[in-house]
Protein backbone atom coordinates (compact mmCIF):
# COMPACT_ATOMS: atom_id res chain seq x y z
CA UNK A 1 0.00 0.00 0.00
CA UNK A 2 1.62 3.37 -0.68
CA UNK A 3 2.39 5.88 1.97
CA UNK A 4 1.86 9.78 1.55
CA UNK A 5 2.83 12.31 3.37
CA UNK A 6 1.72 16.00 4.05
CA UNK A 7 1.38 18.76 5.56
CA UNK A 8 -1.68 20.91 6.41
CA UNK A 9 -2.28 24.13 8.14
CA UNK A 10 -5.02 24.71 10.95
CA UNK A 11 -5.29 28.51 10.19
CA UNK A 12 -6.59 30.45 13.35
CA UNK A 13 -8.03 34.14 12.81
CA UNK A 14 -9.18 35.78 16.54
CA UNK A 15 -11.98 32.64 17.37
CA UNK A 16 -12.44 31.12 14.28
CA UNK A 17 -10.69 28.20 12.45
CA UNK A 18 -9.91 28.23 8.63
CA UNK A 19 -11.93 25.10 7.01
CA UNK A 20 -11.47 24.58 3.38
CA UNK A 21 -14.45 21.61 1.43
CA UNK A 22 -12.58 19.41 -1.17
CA UNK A 23 -13.60 19.83 -5.04
CA UNK A 24 -15.29 16.21 -6.19
CA UNK A 25 -12.65 13.80 -6.10
CA UNK A 26 -12.70 10.00 -7.87
CA UNK A 27 -11.88 8.80 -4.25
CA UNK A 28 -15.61 8.83 -2.83
CA UNK A 29 -14.85 8.99 0.70
CA UNK A 30 -12.73 12.19 -0.07
CA UNK A 31 -15.22 14.09 -2.09
CA UNK A 32 -16.93 17.02 -0.31
CA UNK A 33 -15.26 16.35 2.60
CA UNK A 34 -13.69 19.44 4.71
CA UNK A 35 -10.35 19.37 5.36
CA UNK A 36 -7.26 21.11 6.77
CA UNK A 37 -5.85 22.87 3.29
CA UNK A 38 -2.04 21.75 2.54
CA UNK A 39 -0.21 19.11 0.50
CA UNK A 40 2.52 17.08 -0.61
CA UNK A 41 5.96 17.35 0.80
CA UNK A 42 8.32 18.00 -2.44
CA UNK A 43 12.31 16.42 -2.21
CA UNK A 44 14.08 18.76 -0.65
CA UNK A 45 11.59 20.57 1.08
CA UNK A 46 10.98 20.76 5.15
CA UNK A 47 7.57 20.42 6.10
CA UNK A 48 7.13 24.32 6.65
CA UNK A 49 8.48 25.31 3.47
CA UNK A 50 5.92 22.87 1.86
CA UNK A 51 2.79 23.99 3.85
CA UNK A 52 4.13 27.60 3.31
CA UNK A 53 4.25 26.68 -0.83
CA UNK A 54 0.57 24.16 -0.45
CA UNK A 55 -0.96 27.32 0.93
CA UNK A 56 0.34 29.58 -1.35
CA UNK A 57 -0.95 27.16 -4.84
CA UNK A 58 -4.04 26.27 -3.69
CA UNK A 59 -5.38 29.58 -1.65
CA UNK A 60 -3.21 32.47 -2.53
CA UNK A 61 -2.60 33.29 1.01
CA UNK A 62 0.66 34.01 3.10
CA UNK A 63 0.54 32.47 6.18
CA UNK A 64 3.02 32.79 9.43
CA UNK A 65 3.44 29.09 11.01
CA UNK A 66 3.03 29.46 14.91
CA UNK A 67 3.85 26.11 16.08
CA UNK A 68 3.82 22.27 15.45
CA UNK A 69 0.12 20.54 16.34
CA UNK A 70 0.13 16.71 15.94
CA UNK A 71 0.91 14.27 13.23
CA UNK A 72 -2.09 12.03 12.09
CA UNK A 73 -1.07 8.47 10.64
CA UNK A 74 -4.52 7.11 8.73
CA UNK A 75 -5.12 4.14 6.23
CA UNK A 76 -7.58 4.92 3.78
CA UNK A 77 -8.90 2.07 1.27
CA UNK A 78 -6.08 2.38 -1.03
CA UNK A 79 -3.31 4.42 0.83
CA UNK A 80 -1.76 5.17 4.07
CA UNK A 81 -1.81 9.44 4.82
CA UNK A 82 1.00 10.73 7.38
CA UNK A 83 -0.16 14.12 8.14
CA UNK A 84 1.72 16.66 10.24
CA UNK A 85 -0.29 19.50 10.90
CA UNK A 86 0.45 23.25 11.93
CA UNK A 87 -1.00 25.96 13.96
CA UNK A 88 -0.81 29.14 11.22
CA UNK A 89 -1.89 32.63 11.65
CA UNK A 90 -3.08 34.76 7.91
CA UNK A 91 -0.85 37.19 7.15
CA UNK A 92 -3.82 38.96 5.14
CA UNK A 93 -7.62 37.96 4.41
CA UNK A 94 -7.45 38.14 1.08
CA UNK A 95 -7.25 33.81 -0.35
CA UNK A 96 -8.77 32.75 -3.53
CA UNK A 97 -9.88 29.17 -3.33
CA UNK A 98 -7.85 27.81 -6.20
CA UNK A 99 -8.67 24.32 -5.78
CA UNK A 100 -11.21 23.36 -3.01
CA UNK A 101 -14.91 24.34 -3.64
CA UNK A 102 -15.85 26.25 -0.37
CA UNK A 103 -15.00 27.31 3.10
CA UNK A 104 -15.75 28.17 6.74
CA UNK A 105 -14.85 30.20 9.60
CA UNK A 106 -15.33 27.86 12.27
CA UNK A 107 -15.84 28.39 15.78
CA UNK A 108 -13.68 25.22 17.41
CA UNK A 109 -16.90 23.74 19.13
CA UNK A 110 -18.48 23.58 16.25
CA UNK A 111 -16.11 21.89 13.82
CA UNK A 112 -18.29 18.98 14.83
CA UNK A 113 -20.66 19.29 12.90
CA UNK A 114 -18.93 19.62 9.14
CA UNK A 115 -18.47 16.74 7.16
CA UNK A 116 -14.33 16.21 7.68
CA UNK A 117 -12.37 13.63 5.84
CA UNK A 118 -11.60 11.00 8.01
CA UNK A 119 -8.01 11.60 8.39
CA UNK A 120 -8.89 14.63 10.60
CA UNK A 121 -11.44 13.87 12.17
CA UNK A 122 -8.15 13.22 15.15
CA UNK A 123 -7.09 17.07 14.47
CA UNK A 124 -10.65 18.54 15.17
CA UNK A 125 -11.42 15.95 18.33
CA UNK A 126 -7.78 17.46 19.74
CA UNK A 127 -9.23 21.20 18.88
CA UNK A 128 -12.44 20.85 20.13
CA UNK A 129 -10.66 19.70 23.72
CA UNK A 130 -8.27 22.16 23.63
CA UNK A 131 -10.81 25.03 23.24
CA UNK A 132 -12.81 23.77 26.17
Amino acid sequence: MKTVEVVAAIIINGDYIFCAQRNYNDKEYLSYKFEFPGGKIEQEETYEQALLREIREELDWSITIDEFFMSVDYTYPDFKLIMHTYLCSPVNEEFNLNEHASFKWIKPADLKYLNWAAADIPIVDKLIKKSL
